[in-house]
């Protein structure tokens, strides 16, 4: 007997398809301005609300900052330079001590009461201040030189109690070029340091050290002597022309500003010398680390 046939099971339905998605709806250009706005806004309301309290912190931030920024800059210009040939850490350390050493001008030149610029670096050069009115007399200009060496001095010893406590020669290294640079720039030439102070003992000094930086660069020629040299000409001639009774009262001092500035002056540079010697590192040494 034949079994009836059973039909097949109908196939199963076919999966739902996916909704559509519905394109996202478009803002209007006001609708995304409103949003930047938003932030900008709250920002707005937070200075509005403590901006009296804040006022006393923000203002001298933005007064100060192109003089920062120009400082700065050029601080990190000149230590990218010297890391060149000394490396990274040395030349900050270095790129400190010219700015501790431009700190010292910059103090003592407000002290006696003149307006002076943020140091500016020049890589390979060192670095300056500029006055922005000049000084009154030699005692006023004498001050201003040897507040740079005063605190130059201090950042160089600072380096070698660092040395002492740790025993990292390249602290000894730093103290020793800080104490020959500071002692450098009191030979009484020009516009170094030591021929602004000797203004205020004998104008006549400046030819002695003119004559100490011709026999420097004959023995070891070198292109910053030859730039010293010439930028102190004009103060040379100055010795052999004929003075306005203004130019004579200028050199006036006291016999105890002169005795000050006597002591200050050869004291900082046998204490320069004396550092010099302490700090002193053989080259077999330094070629060993």
């Amino acid at each position: 007997m034949n079994e009836p046939s059973v039909p097949p099971p109908p196939p199963p339905p076919p999966p739902p398809l996916p909704p559509l998605r519905q394109p996202p709806v478009q803002g209007s250009v006001w609708d995304k301005f409103k949003k930047l706005l938003a932030p900008v806004g709250i920002v707005l309301v937070l200075l509005l609300k403590f901006g009296a309290k804040l006022k006393f912190i923000i203002l001298p931030v933005l007064k100060f900052f192109p003089m920062i920024l120009k400082t700065g800059g050029t601080m990190v210009l000149s230590i990218g330079a010297y890391a060149l040939m000394w490396g990274v850490w040395f030349a900050v350390g270095f790129v400190l001590l010219i700015l501790i050493h431009e700190c010292g001008h910059l103090l003592a030149a407000r002290k006696c009461g003149l307006k002076v610029g943020a140091p500016v670096f020049i890589p390979f050069m060192g670095a300056f201040i500029a006055l922005k009115e000049a000084p009154r007399n030699a005692w006023i200009e004498a001050q201003v030189g040897i507040g740079g060496p005063i605190l130059g001095t201090l950042g160089a010893m600072i380096c070698e109690v660092i040395f002492l406590g740790t025993g990292n020669p390249m602290f000894r290294a730093l103290a020793y070029t800080g104490f020959f640079l500071n002692l450098f720039n009191l030979a009484p030439v020009g516009f170094l340091d030591g021929g602004r102070i000797v203004t205020a003992l004998s104008p006549w000094l400046w030819l002695v050290g003119f004559v100490i930086m011709i026999g420097l660069t004959v023995v070891r020629p070198n292109f910053i002597l030859v730039l010293i040299l010439i930028m102190s000409a004009p103060r040379l001639f100055f010795l052999f022309r004929r003075k306005s009774d203004e130019e004579r009262r200028y050199f006036e001092v006291t016999p105890r500003q002169r005795w000050t500035m006597a002591l200050l002056y050869f004291g900082l540079i046998a204490l320069l010398v004396l550092g010099m010697q302490m700090s002193h590192i053989p080259r077999e040494i330094l070629e060993s680390q």
